[in-house]
């Protein structure tokens, strides 16, 4: 519900600042049905989303929506660079008043450049950047003994329209070429009932090919879709299940554990679930660990730092999907990616693999690699 309101809030403010700077670009002749149809493609976005997201039957649902949200993506882009365009304007009438005011709808003696532009960088943001994987590699200092660990994390597939068994395949191909010790999976992958069975196999299949194994937690999408089916599928795998509970998996003189919370279902209930299944993840752990907390939502950092947990994974937000120089363009989460730090303790939020809707925009599906490493006695 709380993403839900933040989404029609930002739906509506999207919608009336692009009919009005469309007001700038497009003649009076043409701009009626400018804004009509920017009305409604923006009235139609949610609930297609709502309907065909996980309708894979439907041979349009796909196309239909990715063209949908590619217009939605462009409408954005147009409002970005139109907005910029009479900022910049603004300020230059400022420093150099002119003698007379010009038409208002001349921002631009080409004005159709800025849809063509933003068309384009939305087609790319679909067709090109949201299946272009990159690989970030970070190290992680370990205080006292500690030999060289290295974890894969992978996150929010969202298995459905926009990314199909096939494209899990190929991810955990490419996670494999890393050569990580592990792999984290922190949520939301298992997002659509007829393929989560054959999903949780693809994944045992590469069991093998991590020596310490294949550990994931919960998110809310497998909530939303039959969890208790899920569970079963994971049962009969090697994939390990972290759900408010800690397992050892080096020993040594400063052994490592993986720690693993549950997704607070309960909106009203989420900062104290949160705090109640950060502490029942961790409570197990003898102190002299190095401690790696697996967590869907990125706040459960701030609970990892309070316990000085070496690092805490997560995922969640996919980065907001669009950005630029690195900043997401709504920043709605208070951790919205990267990586964070509190004193010793580190956090990760992961961009994603998957999307929420099929675009992508300074902001690509990204393998995210950690080197823990610290003084190793010989």
């Amino acid at each position: 519900m709380h993403f839900l309101l933040i989404f029609i809030v930002v739906l509506g403010l999207v919608s009336a600042a692009s009919c009005y700077c469309c007001s700038y670009i497009f003649p009076s002749s043409v701009y009626p049905y400018v804004r009509g149809g920017i009305i409604l493609v923006n009235l139609s976005f949610f609930p297609l989303l709502l309907f065909l997201g996980d309708r894979k039957d439907f041979f349009f649902a796909s196309p239909l929506l990715t063209g949908v949200s590619i217009v939605f993506t462009a409408e954005v882009i147009l409002l970005a660079l139109v907005g910029a365009a009479l900022l910049l304007r603004r300020l230059w009438h400022l420093m150099n008043p002119p003698i007379f005011d010009s038409e208002r709808r001349e921002l631009l003696s080409k004005a159709f450049l800025y849809p063509a532009a933003s068309l384009a960088l939305a087609a790319y943001g679909s067709g090109v950047e949201r299946k272009s994987v990159v690989v970030r590699n970070f190290d992680i200092p370990v205080e006292g003994n500690f030999a060289p660990f290295k974890i894969a994390q992978i996150s929010d597939v969202h298995l459905g329209l926009f990314f199909d068994l096939n494209d899990l395949r190929e991810l955990m191909d490419k996670t494999v070429e890393e050569k990580p010790d592990v792999l984290a999976i922190t949520g939301d992958l298992f997002d659509n009932a007829a393929m989560n069975r054959e999903a949780a196999e693809i994944i045992d299949e590469y069991a093998d090919k991590f020596p310490y194994g294949i550990y994931f937690c919960w998110g809310n999408h497998e909530y939303y879709r039959n969890i208790k089916k899920t569970r079963e599928y994971l049962e009969k795998s090697r994939i390990k299940l972290l759900e408010n509970n800690a397992v050892i998996v080096r020993d040594g003189e400063r052994p490592l554990y993986f720690a693993g919370a549950d997704y607070p279902m309960e909106r009203l209930r989420f900062d104290e679930l949160r705090d109640e299944y950060a502490d029942m993840a961790l409570k197990d752990i003898p102190a002299e660990a190095a401690t790696v907390l697996l967590a869907h939502h990125p706040e459960f950092i701030d609970n990892a730092a309070a316990k000085n947990v070496l690092l805490t994974l997560t995922g969640h937000t996919h980065g907001c999907q669009i950005g630029i120089l690195g900043q997401p363009i709504f920043p709605v989460f208070k951790y919205n990616r990267g990586l964070v730090r509190h004193g010793n303790s580190y956090g990760y939020v992961h961009c994603g693999n998957g999307s929420w809707f099929p675009v992508r925009i300074g902001c690509p599906p990204e393998i995210a690699c950690f080197t823990l490493a610290g003084k190793v006695n010989k």
